[in-house]
């Protein structure tokens, strides 16, 4: 395809449990102008192959790899460096994109020229692709320094994406955070209030394994303790784990014991006690919270991203 309207990228590392569904619901779009860029990240599962017999079948499927492992930022700089349209669309190798997903977005950034960054909401499927977490119109509500949508939901205008620099391949997580609150400053971030997109909560996810590591580093603030210790346990709790953070919470001797810090310890108390009673209250809280939303949150619409 010689001048496609939107590049899908998405780098991959060692995805093979879910890469096969990820990339269907990308060739299932309604919209179809798109070229999809595939990274393979030196997987050593057997993704590569996967990707080259899908690149047989359709031919926007263009496959790249990288002998040597770059990372999420590192990858995620250079699939977005071999893609050729003026809007980049996301996609992460574990996630499902709903239909419509690309369609919705691409409108959005049609008809709204100062618009840099549309992201949607979600839900939360499980390895096995149900749904344990559900909607949260909520977050569009709030006022907050963490985006709304998930990573993997988002379209931008790669002209911005160059300009800001891309991706901060220093950073250890957060990389995509970063990134936006950059783009913020040039233009509108917006979320789509309908459920576009399908994260996996999993134990090999990527945020997994940057939760384990965050909470064993030194921070200096708590606020960054604090949401690496619910990132972790919340990406185990919705995979059907317990969220065992309990004993890390304990020996973590920097932690300043405030309320928010209880309110999380006593999560991690529950859950090490009973995580199916907690995962039950979770999804309760959640639905009446995205249930008092829809007062002011009308499905169809677009929000913008509310920082601190």
């Amino acid at each position: 395809m010689a001048n496609p309207s939107i590049s899908v990228v998405m780098p991959v590392h060692n995805a093979l449990p879910f890469l096969n569904e990820s990339i269907k619901s990308i060739l299932a779009q309604t919209l179809g102008d798109f070229e999809f860029i595939i990274l393979d990240d030196a997987s050593s599962d057997g993704s590569v192959g996967l990707v080259r017999k899908w690149s047989l079948h359709d031919k926007r499927i263009h496959l790249h790899e990288s002998k040597n492992r770059l990372g999420l930022a590192g990858s995620s700089n250079a699939v977005i460096a071999k893609a050729h349209a003026p809007l980049v669309a996301r996609m992460d190798a574990d996630d499902v994109a709903h239909p419509d997903r690309l369609r919705r977005q691409w409108n959005v950034m049609k008809d709204h020229p100062d618009v840099v960054v549309v992201g949607t909401l979600c839900n939360g499927i499980n390895a096995d692709g149900r749904e344990v977490r559900p909607r949260d119109r909520w977050r569009l509500l709030r006022r907050s320094a963490y985006i709304p949508f998930p990573h993997g939901s988002v379209m931008f205008r790669r002209e911005l994406y160059d300009q800001v620099g891309g991706y901060n391949e220093e950073l250890g997580r957060g990389e995509d955070q970063d990134l936006f609150s950059r783009m913020a400053a040039h233009g509108r971030v917006l979320t789509l209030s309908d459920v576009l997109y399908s994260y996996r909560y999993h134990s090999s996810n990527a945020t997994l394994f940057n939760g384990v590591r965050a909470v064993g580093e030194n921070h200096s603030q708590n606020g960054h303790e604090l949401a690496a210790f619910y990132m972790l346990g919340a990406m185990r709790l919705w995979a059907g784990e317990p969220p065992m953070l309990l004993e890390a919470m304990l020996k973590k001797k920097s932690l300043q014991w405030n309320a928010k810090t209880l309110m999380i310890l006593a999560s991690a108390i529950w859950g090490h006690v009973s995580p199916f009673t907690l995962r039950i209250f979770m999804r309760s809280l959640i639905r009446s919270r995205d249930l008092l939303a829809s007062s002011r949150v009308k499905d169809g619409r677009l929000y913008e991203w509310r920082l601190k």
